[in-house]
């Protein structure tokens, strides 16, 4: 069966709420069946002491050897900071065409200021509504209202919608055949950080 699974791979307190909401969005804009799982293991491996962040690139390299039978597709949900080696930090990254995502809540959460905490849910589903639209061939879009818009500070992220674009969409639905066999994978990041 062709489905999208979401792995909760943070180490800090799980919000159900929040990823049962992002498990339905997921559903609804790519329609197709989704399921929400906290797996017992974690890609410890990709903590840089040094830089004191989760190199990104070595999770997604995690979960597409953890891929879950079934899945097509593999999100992981984490609050970890992220990174990949040339910039500060990234909202997440994806295998363009490949089996694996990750996006993080760490900088989505933003700097405690007033109201950040409530643009939450719906920075979190436009984030990974983007980075798994990669992994089904999605470029990034010249639409700032798409969800496949580069995000580059909160302020992107909170430009857009959690849903693709006319023009997204029809690329989505011609890719989607595609779906069983992931394709020679390469890595996609969204450049956040500096």
């Amino acid at each position: 069966m062709n489905e999208v699974a979401l792995w909760w791979i943070g180490t800090g307190n799980v919000d159900p709420e929040l990823l049962a909401g992002v498990r339905a969005h997921v559903q609804k804009i790519f329609r197709l069946p989704a399921r929400l799982e906290i797996p017992a293991i974690r890609p410890d491996e990709a903590f840089d002491a040094r830089r004191k962040q989760h190199s990104s690139r070595l999770i997604l390299q995690w979960l597409a050897s953890n891929r879950p039978r079934g899945a097509a597709r593999l999100i992981g949900l984490t609050d970890a900071d992220l990174f990949i080696p040339v910039l500060t930090f990234v909202f997440g990254e994806a295998q363009l065409k490949g089996p694996a995502a990750v996006v993080s809540t760490a900088r989505l959460a933003g700097a405690g200021l007033p109201g950040e905490a409530a643009r939450l849910p719906i920075r979190l589903r436009t984030e990974v509504i983007h980075e798994l639209g990669h992994t089904f061939g999605l470029l990034h879009c010249r639409s700032p209202r798409c969800a496949m818009a580069r995000s580059a500070s909160l302020r992107d992220v909170d430009a857009k919608q959690p849903d693709l674009c006319e023009t997204c969409r029809a690329l989505f639905l011609e890719n989607v055949d595609e779906i069983g066999e992931p394709h020679e994978q390469e890595e996609h990041a969204d450049p956040a950080g500096r």
